[in-house]
């Protein structure tokens, strides 16, 4: 979803320039920060899991020992 609100929020942002639109303008400039927020907080999400799951790794490799 963050891609789409990314994506969407500059075609909005560039058509609002291109018409002289800045309500739309503003708009996309606002969509297009929320999906780049979105983006940095999945890949957060997804960094975090990793860590979790090489931690897992480690404490049942320790207990295989």
């Amino acid at each position: 979803m963050s891609n789409q609100d990314k994506f969407a929020g500059k075609a909005k942002e560039v058509t609002g320039k291109a018409t002289g639109d800045r309500e739309l303008e503003d708009e996309g400039e606002r969509q297009h920060a929320k999906g780049k927020f979105k983006e940095k907080v999945d890949d957060a999400k997804d960094t975090a899991k990793g860590a979790v799951e090489s931690a897992k790794d480690s404490l049942s490799s320790d207990d295989e020992r």
